[in-house]
C-alpha cells in the first residue's frame, strides 16, 4: 500500500472534522457526554489547518495527522484514520515515518493520548514511553536514536 501525506486544503475540513468526531465520540461519550456543538467549538480551537496534513492510502484519503515542528521536538497532535482503513498499517506507516524525521533531526517526538484509547498500545509498540498523565490523557515521548538515519520523504510531499 502507497502510503503518503498531501497538503491540507480548504475542502479538507468537513472530512477532518467528521472523521475526528467519527473516530473519538465514543471516547468523548464516556468522559464527558456527548454534545455536538460543544464539541465543534472545542474542534476549532485546537484544530490548526497548518500543522494538518491529510493520508492517502493509494491515492485515497484515509485519515489526517496534525503535528507541530520546533527546535527541540516534533508534537504528534493528532492522527485519525478512517475506520475501514483502520488496521492495514496505515497509521504505523505515517508514524514511523515521523519517528524516523525526528531520529534524523536528533528531535523527541512528544504526544497525548486519552487513556481509554487502544492507540496507547501502538505507540508504545512503535518505541513511545510515558512521561506524565493527568486524570484524562497519557503523556508520551519517543527520543531519537543515537546515530540517526536518513529520513524517508513521505513527511515532506506535499
Amino acid at each position: 500500500m502507497d502510503v503518503r501525506l498531501r497538503a491540507f486544503q480548504d475542502r479538507d475540513f468537513e472530512f477532518v472534522r467528521e472523521l475526528y468526531f467519527e473516530t473519538m465520540r465514543w471516547a468523548i461519550e464516556r468522559y464527558f457526554g456527548w454534545n455536538r456543538l460543544q464539541q465543534e467549538e472545542n474542534f476549532s480551537t485546537w484544530f490548526k489547518p497548518n500543522e494538518a496534513r491529510i493520508i492517502t492510502a493509494d491515492g485515497t484519503d484515509a485519515g489526517w495527522i496534525q503535528q507541530r515542528h520546533d527546535a527541540s521536538e516534533i508534537f504528534l497532535g493528532s492522527i485519525y484514520v478512517t475506520p475501514a482503513m483502520q488496521g492495514k498499517g496505515i497509521g504505523t506507516s505515517v508514524i514511523q515515518d515521523l519517528l524516523h524525521l525526528a531520529e534524523h533531526r536528533s528531535q523527541a517526538v512528544t504526544l497525548a493520548v486519552m487513556k481509554i484509547n487502544p492507540a496507547v498500545r501502538l505507540y508504545q509498540r512503535l518505541g513511545f514511553h510515558p512521561t506524565h498523565e493527568d486524570d484524562y490523557k497519557v503523556y508520551m515521548r519517543a527520543d531519537p536514536k543515537a546515530g540517526g538515519s536518513c529520513p524517508t520523504d513521505s513527511m515532506q510531499r506535499s
